[in-house]
C-alpha cells in the first residue's frame, strides 16, 4: 500500500517514515511538511493513506483532511499529541479514518496502517470508544446537528443492528462475531448505510450511532 505521510516536524517526520519502510508491504509514496503541500502531493500521487498531522502550518490537519477525503484522494489516518484533542474531533467529521497519538509504537503504527487499508476505520477500539463518548455527550446539551433519529428509517434492521456496533467502536470481526454473521457480509453492511446516510466513513457512523443513543 502506498502511504503519504504528512507531518511538519522534520525528525518525527523521518521516524514515520523510517518505520513505514520497515515494513515490506507499505511504500511510502511521498513526504509532506504542511497541509497544503499534503493536498497538493495527494491530488498528484493518489496513494492509498494519508498519515496526517494535524496542527500544521498552511493549511491545518483538518482542513487538509477535508478537502483529500472529499475529493476522494485517499483514506486519511490522523496523527495527534492528545488523545482528546479537539483538532481530531474536527478531523473525524472531516471524515478522516482513524486517529493515532504520536507516541504510538513503531509495530501499532504499521498495524493501524494496515488496519485502515482493510477498510477497518475504528483504530484502537478502547480509546475511540472514549474519543466517540467525549465529542457526542457535549452535544447531547444542545441540538445536534445532522443527528435527528428520523436519518436512520433508510437503514434495514440488520443495517441499525450493525451500526450500532460500529457506535461501540466494534471490528468487521468483532461485529461478525456478535452478529452471528460472516465477516464479508459485516463489510458489505457497513458499506450499504455510509452510502444510505451519507457518510464518509465508519467512525462518522460511529459518532452518530452515540449520538442517537443506538
Amino acid at each position: 500500500m502506498r502511504v503519504l505521510v504528512a507531518e511538519d516536524q522534520s525528525a518525527v517526520r523521518a521516524g514515520l517514515v523510517l518505520i513505514l519502510r520497515s515494513a515490506p508491504d507499505i511504500d511510502v509514496a511521498g513526504e509532506a511538511a504542511d497541509g497544503e503541500e499534503a493536498v497538493r502531493l495527494a491530488r498528484e500521487l493518489r496513494p492509498d493513506l494519508v498519515l496526517m498531522d494535524v496542527q500544521m502550518p498552511k493549511l491545518d490537519g483538518v482542513s487538509a483532511t477535508r478537502q483529500v477525503v472529499a475529493e476522494g484522494l485517499a483514506d486519511v489516518l490522523v496523527l495527534t499529541t492528545f488523545d482528546l484533542d479537539e483538532y481530531v474531533f474536527g478531523a473525524l467529521r472531516a471524515g478522516a479514518a482513524g486517529f493515532l497519538l504520536k507516541n504510538t509504537e513503531a509495530k501499532d503504527l504499521i498495524e493501524a496502517v494496515r488496519t485502515v487499508a482493510r477498510g477497518e476505520g475504528m483504530i484502537a477500539p478502547a480509546v475511540t470508544r472514549r474519543l466517540i463518548a467525549e465529542f457526542a455527550a457535549p452535544r447531547a446539551a444542545r441540538p445536534a446537528q445532522g443527528a435527528d433519529p428520523s436519518v436512520i428509517d433508510v437503514l434495514t434492521r440488520r443495517e441499525r443492528e450493525v451500526l450500532s456496533c460500529l457506535g461501540e467502536g466494534l471490528s468487521n470481526a468483532e461485529i461478525a462475531g456478535r452478529l452471528s454473521m460472516a465477516e464479508a457480509t459485516v463489510k458489505t453492511h457497513v458499506s450499504r448505510l455510509l452510502g444510505k446516510l451519507e457518510l464518509r466513513s465508519r467512525v462518522q457512523a460511529a459518532v452518530l450511532a452515540q449520538e442517537l443513543g443506538i
